[in-house]
């Protein structure tokens, strides 16, 4: 499980009860925050108006979505660098046909792929082209999950301040009563409160932690291409894992020789 996910989550709900509940009226004061007419009108317009603006499959599929942000990322990139790095040792001293073993031990179906591909003597750019195209593919299918929470994080917003209007017209007609003003004031922007809630406390934070994922993913699969293509076109090994490391950060350059780097000068 991602720790940072339930920790955050469950952090921001409790902060706000804690806000809610910590003046004078205690636990008591969350009664003021509820009503079922404005959780109707705020989570219900939110949700189905994000139905509205995609397809059914696309709707079920970014709902699914929010489970996606509990799970780690298991991608180790210094730990793929080396297994490629391996793969490359392997090609250069028993050539690329000697991968097709090698690659039945691969867990990635991408880097399987790949190798598969050169294995097969595919022309390097059309090797290139093939796996770019579902590259480009697995993001488009991210940008699908992560369009739909960022849809559900405007339209939270907006139709808690519909509730808002709605109350504050009931409100209006009935100023004959100035005693019932402040609590149907109070109702009318719980709307507002849900709307925010909504986008900020769940929708907001599940579409950055795809987005974060989604760049981690696709970083890892670009190095692969890089990789695989230097491996078919028998470039050093050394000279492979120097282009490689290139795509992190310097603290995490860890890959060496003597993790299975750099094998042969």
């Amino acid at each position: 499980m991602d720790l940072a996910s339930i920790i955050g989550l469950v952090v921001c709900m409790a902060l706000v009860i804690f806000g809610i509940i910590g003046g004078d009226d205690g636990v008591a004061a969350i009664g003021f925050f509820m009503s079922g007419s404005s959780a109707l009108i705020t989570f219900g317009g939110a949700i189905c108006a994000t139905m509205a603006s995609m397809s059914m499959s696309d709707f079920i599929g970014g709902l699914k979505s929010i489970l996606l942000i509990f799970k780690p990322v298991t991608v180790n990139i210094p730990e793929m660098i080396t297994k490629i790095i391996d793969l490359s040792n392997v090609a250069r001293k028993e050539g690329l046909l000697s991968l097709e073993e090698a690659a039945g031990d691969l867990e990635d179906n991408f880097m399987k792929k790949g190798i598969l591909l050169i294995v097969d003597g595919t022309d390097p750019e059309l090797v290139r082209s093939i796996l770019e195209t579902e590259l480009d593919s697995i993001e488009e299918r991210h940008k699908k999950n992560i369009g739909f929470w960022d849809t559900c994080a405007s339209m939270g917003p907006a139709w808690g301040m519909i509730g808002t209007l709605i109350g504050l017209v009931i409100m209006l007609q009935h100023m004959s009563d100035p005693s019932t003003l402040g609590p149907s004031m109070a109702v009318a922007l719980i709307t507002t409160f849900y709307g925010s809630m909504l986008a900020n406390w769940i929708c907001t934070p599940v579409a950055n932690k795809l987005k974060a994922n989604n760049g981690i993913e696709i970083q890892a699969k670009a190095i692969m291409i890089e990789g695989l293509l230097s491996i078919q076109a028998g470039e050093n090994p050394r000279v492979i894992e120097e282009k490689l490391k290139s795509f992190l950060p310097p603290k995490d350059r860890t890959v060496s020789a003597e993790e299975g780097g750099g094998g042969e000068a």
